[in-house]
């Protein structure tokens, strides 16, 4: 089966035959690639089976997933061929590769983060677990995911408070849209801009130990 967007894995060093384990997806940001979160998760392949996807469209010096309309309202036709591309991998995964659809975790930065709250809206309870790095919910998809009931999932929210390209903001929204929903979620907020900070990457690294 062909994968239906390229990607990185990695995966335990001694992987047990019949075991299944539980798999996270990494997916990057506008313009970056599928080596770029990698180095926040190391260490990490000895518990999870890893992929680092690369988003379909050319956007130098890398990649994206989509493409936007105006400030804050993805293309929506574009945004959801890659939610239907990111859906059909985490499918194809299943079948390539021993992971446990019942344990699936996201990660994302920026547009990684748009996309991994709005999958864990969409997807509903195939999804456990989230970090969302600097990124928001589109008002599309809270309006049509309202309903949804996540009180199964974890979610990590993190954001810069002098980031110039999210604004701020909208991460505390984020924050109060998954709490309505029932998610788990953890909160934390940094003195920093569209980036992750060390503090962000520790706190980040806690959140992954806690989930165990």
């Amino acid at each position: 089966m062909q994968a239906p967007l390229a990607y990185e894995i990695r995966k335990p060093a001694v992987v047990d035959a019949g075991k299944i384990y539980p798999a996270l997806y990494l997916i990057h940001g506008m313009g970056s690639n599928e080596q770029d979160l990698l180095q926040l998760v190391e260490g990490l392949e000895e518990t999870y089976y890893i992929f680092s996807v690369r988003g379909p469209i050319v956007q130098p010096p890398g990649y994206a997933f989509f493409t936007m309309e105006e400030f804050g309202k993805p293309h929506r036709d574009v945004f959801d061929q890659a939610i239907s591309k990111l859906t059909a991998f985490i499918d194809y995964s299943f079948e390539e590769y021993p992971i446990d659809s019942t344990s699936l975790y996201l990660m994302g930065f920026s547009q990684g983060a748009i996309l991994s709250m709005s999958l864990g809206l969409i997807l509903d309870d195939r999804i456990k677990g989230i970090a969302a790095l600097s990124g928001y919910i589109p008002d599309f998809i809270k309006n049509e995911n309202d309903n949804r009931d996540v009180r199964d999932l974890s979610i990590f929210i993190s954001h810069g408070e002098q980031d110039p390209v999210l604004p701020f903001a909208w991460a505390p929204a984020s924050k109060q849209y998954f709490q309505e929903h029932g998610a788990n979620v953890v909160f934390k907020q940094y003195d920093s801009g569209h980036t992750v900070s060390q503090q962000n990457y520790q706190d980040l690294r806690a959140w992954f130990t806690s989930l165990r």
